[in-house]
């Protein structure tokens, strides 16, 4: 639904007269009526346009099976690097993206950054130049391009614009959607959103998914069609899908429960509400001095980066190599695609159904720790895999796979859990996510070629990243533990003395406000 613009004050999460506490009904067949609209409105649009994103992004792998180097004459870590840039403006572009998305409405901004293209360049093997192409196209173009380049300068190009323009997908949607819900509904439906990028490997092959790999494996049959070979073709078909549908985004993305049309007055009364009460008056809609000290400053946010880094580097991991990976088992390379598929279908199905688990106990950390031990069990027959058989092997991947993504969502979700405000989930969004995708580029350079099949490099350090981020889970269960104690105990009660101004713009700093892990 095309929903219109809102304004900094518009975004105000505050209970009024008009949307008191919910006087002990908090689960009235009003709320449930209105859970079901807001689960139908806000987040399936969101999941499938991260699924056509995720799939631009990741399709490289299957590329790779199909000739891509091959064709534009990479050696050495031309792979490697073409993986790696990506990340430099994915990485940088997170933060301010999260903060015009504050400013603007999340259906102009975020249909703007998937449909917005730029000016980028396209080298022609052929010349000794670059020559400057001027597009205003639709999410997809860089994709398409990355089909039609003829040379590796140019494919690398094409994969720093689709980074830029990607960065502040992921963030804003997460920050768009925990605006809707309260924490203990959170997680069930960023996993609904964050299955997108699993369900994307089954189609595209290079993360963990499985939609990528079986999109991939039909269109690599058009290998040699009007003169392309078959990676051309994953990039092109794909990059071609991601335009039609970027044009409808506009009209289908919400904004601000404030302003989203969808919403009746009551029901919209009744989301206020239900929001503040979860928040015990806690906010920050103002990013003055203070409030940015209260950012900068915050362990949480730190440990949540931590935590997020280590399990992104194994998504990535799985995600990029996972192809690759299962062809050194022996496998030909539409072999490998397929038996990958499995793994990221039954991936998607347990990732979900913990959620729910996890949203029905308000709990956590114990699940994030769940995720680590399991994937650890993984590494370690992969980095012991010559003295195992291709069977154990292949029950390693789905172990990995399986472990990174029950963590990775949950990281996310745990720690805009524990934040409060609109700026301060903005904020801690964009910081955690940015600082995450170093996974990115640690897994796009650690499987090297000089290394397979074995990849011990690869396997030793993703697990070791892994394992950064249990030991960050737990640093931050006895941060909350803590802290939730010292607030019960009226350790925090002289902030209620600050100026009334102050106080609320105090985000998840105001006394009132506890803790969930």
């Amino acid at each position: 639904m095309n929903e219109k613009t809102t304004t900094s004050e518009a975004v105000s999460i505050t209970p009024t007269a008009e949307a008191e506490p919910l006087d002990g009904h908090p689960n009235s067949e009003a709320e449930k009526l209105l859970l079901r609209k807001c689960d139908l409105h806000v987040v399936p649009v969101l999941t499938f346009l991260f699924l056509l994103a995720f799939i631009d992004r990741i399709n490289i792998g299957n590329a790779r099976l199909q000739g891509l180097e091959e064709d534009l004459n990479m050696t050495g870590r031309d792979y490697n690097i073409a993986l790696l840039i990506f990340f430099i403006p994915y990485i940088l572009c997170e933060l301010p993206s999260n903060l015009i998305l504050k400013k603007v409405a999340p259906s102009t901004w975020i249909s703007g950054i998937i449909a917005a293209w730029g000016q980028y360049f396209i080298t022609n093997e052929n010349r000794s130049e670059c020559n400057i192409i001027s597009l205003t196209g639709r999410i997809g173009v860089v994709t398409i391009c990355q089909g039609v380049t003829t040379s590796f300068a140019g494919l690398v190009v094409c994969r720093f614009f689709l980074g830029m323009f990607e960065a502040g997908f992921f963030p804003g949607c997460v920050y768009l959607i925990s605006m809707y819900y309260r924490r203990h509904e959170l997680q069930k439906r960023v996993n609904f959103f964050f299955s997108a990028s699993i369900i994307a490997g089954a189609f595209s092959g290079v993360d963990a998914n499985g939609v990528g790999k079986l999109l991939a494996y039909g269109i690599a049959r058009l290998d040699g069609k009007a003169g392309y070979g078959g990676w051309r073709w994953i990039f092109i078909i794909e990059g071609l899908v991601t335009v039609v549908f970027a044009l409808l985004s506009k009209l289908l993305i919400v904004d601000w429960p404030e302003t989203a049309k969808f919403l009746t007055d009551e029901e919209r009364k009744l989301l206020i509400a239900r929001l503040a009460l979860d928040n015990k008056g806690a906010q920050m809609n103002r990013l003055d001095r203070p409030a940015l000290k209260r950012c900068l400053f915050d362990i949480k946010i730190y440990l949540g980066m931590v935590m997020y880094f280590g399990a992104v580097t194994s998504g990535y991991a799985t995600a990029f190599f996972t192809p690759t990976i299962l062809h050194q088992f022996g496998w030909e390379p539409l072999k490998a695609q397929v038996m990958s598929i499995p793994i990221f279908v039954v991936s998607t199905v347990i990732t979900l159904a913990l959620a729910w688990v996890s949203d029905a106990l308000r709990h956590r950390f114990t699940f994030t720790i769940l995720g680590c031990l399991i994937a650890t069990v993984g590494y370690v027959l992969l980095i012991c895999q010559q003295h195992v058989p291709v069977g154990a092997r292949y029950f390693a991947v789905f172990a990995i796979t399986i472990g990174t993504f029950i963590t990775q969502p949950i990281c996310v979700t745990w720690l805009n859990n524990c934040m409060a405000g609109h700026y301060k989930r903005s904020f801690s969004t964009s910081f955690q996510v940015a600082f995450g995708n170093f996974g990115g580029v640690v897994a796009s350079n650690v499987f090297l070629d000089s290394e397979k099949p074995l990849y011990p490099t690869g396997f030793g350090t993703t697990l070791g990243a892994f394992w950064l981020c249990g030991i960050s889970c737990v640093v931050l269960l006895f941060v909350l533990i803590r802290e939730n104690r010292i607030r019960d105990a009226g350790g925090r009660d002289y902030r209620f003395q600050l100026p009334e101004d102050e106080l609320n713009n105090l985000g998840d700093d105001h006394p009132s406000f506890r803790f969930s892990y």
